[in-house]
């Protein structure tokens, strides 16, 4: 069979993409986008569709879904569910139990990274409690939000693209609850065997038992304090500074001079007004240092003015993959100047750094230390795109709102399962009446959005139909059918699943359904089921 440029080129691209996911070097909503202009260059996407994709009904859906799991969480419903179920439980399989139970119900019907992030807290104060490792509980905790959605149409993304997939094939998309009889067993087996033997198989090492602080000690901070006029510190070398560092529990480790780091012999050099001193060390043990040696934190703007503020607070996040701030620093972020924020100190896995804190480029994984009007530091984590660290983070729940947000969600969905209203309308309604209501502020909205993946989904789409328009689709369903010629059904699907499954544990799942689902379409209507 001879092959059109068309299928040739998408085939050449789909490999390309799925390689690039793969390596992991780029990220996947830059990928997928190169991809479609590629694809709209050559002319096998035709303009007028190229950004179809963003109109799709499945990425209105995961939007909204989005900010629904934010109203959730703006609530505290869960959390309060979740405190409440755990003060009940007494045994480790107990507590492995009801917290799995919690999660998979809860990713059901919201975003499992979410529901995760709202659950971790309340397992590592209920395993701190009853004096064991939260290690023990926390990988289980995150099994189970994976098995939770399953059950339902808009528990995870690839659900949503699969039923709109079908929905375009055949005039009907499934249904909130046709995947619960597959998923909702899969779940229910997952969550006993996480409580009863799936624990047991985890590293020996993770069943000692660590303090709930420590969980989340990512090592000390490689901080700068500045010494004002009236220290007691001016006119002495650094390293007379030992002692009273270590009473501290800190540690000084370097000398910034007029924006310059002193090298070599810098324990060696006396100390004057204006200095900068590098500090390694928790942010209690900077605080302590502080008041002791009569120094400051550093606001570093253009005259490096020291901290007056008086409502001042620190608070510690973690920078995630592809976060504002990643390779960026918070000088070039303009970090003070926009927000009157401090980037006090980072935490980088114990490794040590010889640039100025401000100067940093900051990679993924590091853990900063901001210093800020405490009012505005929960609003500029959000805008850096990091994560407070647990129970450690300010956190706004307005429980009072909690019964009228669970209401409205629950309208959103019964309405949508009997047909009444169109899953998207349904889900935009409940959404305009959550930021109506302040659920969601409006500031939060947009927030709440994880764009990667929108972006992702609005340009695999095309090149899916794409896909499929151009015959690629038919192709490659009509190889496997081949091949796998003489087998029962079962069997391929059993393929077809191992090879979707395969490709989701390394490249996103969301582009691992946008291709599947064509082609599983195809091998259906071949085979005759």
């Amino acid at each position: 069979m001879t092959m059109t440029f068309e299928q040739i080129f998408l085939l050449a691209l789909l490999v390309c993409v799925f390689a690039l996911l793969i390596w992991g070097r780029w990220r996947f909503d830059l990928v997928a986008f190169v991809a479609l202009v590629l694809a709209l260059i050559a002319g096998v996407v035709p303009a007028n569709e190229a950004f179809s994709g963003f109109g799709h009904p499945a990425t209105i859906i995961i939007a909204l879904v989005l900010v629904v799991s934010r109203a959730l969480t703006n609530s505290g419903v869960i959390e309060l569910i979740g405190r409440y179920l755990l003060a009940a439980s007494r045994s480790l399989s107990m507590h492995i139990g009801l917290m799995a139970g919690v999660a998979a119900a809860l990713s059901a019907v919201m975003n499992n990274v979410a529901a995760l992030a709202l659950l971790m807290p309340v397992d590592i104060e209920a395993a701190s409690k009853a004096d064991r490792s939260p290690a023990l509980t926390l990988m289980p905790l995150s099994f189970a939000s994976i098995l939770g959605g399953m059950i339902t149409l808009i528990g995870t993304p690839p659900n949503i693209v699969i039923a709109e997939f079908r929905n375009d094939a055949l005039g009907e998309p499934f249904a909130m609850f046709d995947f619960a009889p597959v998923g909702f067993a899969c779940a229910v087996v997952g969550v006993f065997f996480i409580a009863l033997v799936g624990w047991r198989l985890l590293p020996k090492s993770t069943g000692e038992a660590t303090p709930m602080n420590a969980l989340f000690d990512f090592g000390e901070y490689v901080a700068e304090v500045r010494v004002p006029e009236e220290s007691a510190v001016i006119g002495q070398r650094v390293r007379t500074l030992d002692d009273a560092a270590e009473e501290a529990g800190a540690t000084v480790i370097g000398l910034v001079r007029r924006g310059q780091r002193m090298p070599g012999m810098a324990r060696l050099v006396e100390i004057r007004a204006g200095d900068i001193l590098v500090l390694e060390a928790h942010p209690d043990a900077i605080d302590r240092l502080v008041g002791a040696l009569q120094l400051e934190y550093v606001r570093p703007g253009s005259d490096d003015l020291p901290a007056t503020d008086q409502d001042l607070s620190l608070m510690e996040v973690v920078v995630p993959e592809g976060s504002r701030i990643e390779g960026r620093s918070a000088f070039s972020l303009r970090l003070l100047g926009r927000h009157d924020v401090t980037l006090l100190g980072v935490s980088r896995q114990g490794r040590r750094f010889r640039e100025q804190v401000r100067k940093l480029e900051i990679a993924a994984g590091d853990v900063l230390l901001l210093l800020g009007p405490t009012e505005r530091l929960p609003e500029v984590t959000t805008w850096l795109g990091c994560f407070p660290l647990a129970e450690r983070g300010l956190s706004v729940i307005q429980r009072q709102k909690a019964l009228s947000t669970v209401a409205i969600f629950a309208a959103a969905v019964l309405l949508a399962s009997f047909g009444i209203v169109y899953l998207p309308v349904a889900l935009a309604a409940a959404v305009a009446v959550l930021v109506a209501t302040k659920v969601v502020p409006l500031r939060q909205l947009y927030e709440s959005i994880e764009w990667p993946v929108i972006v992702l989904l609005g340009s695999m789409i095309p090149i899916g139909v794409a896909l499929e328009s151009s015959g690629a689709t038919a192709l490659i369903a009509a190889s496997i059918v081949e091949l796998s010629s003489g087998l029962a059904p079962a069997v391929i699907l059993t393929i077809l699943m191992i090879i979707t499954m395969t490709l989701s544990d390394v490249m996103n799942n969301v582009a691992t359904a946008v291709i599947a689902a064509p082609i599983a379409l195809d091998i259906s209507v071949r085979l005759g089921v």
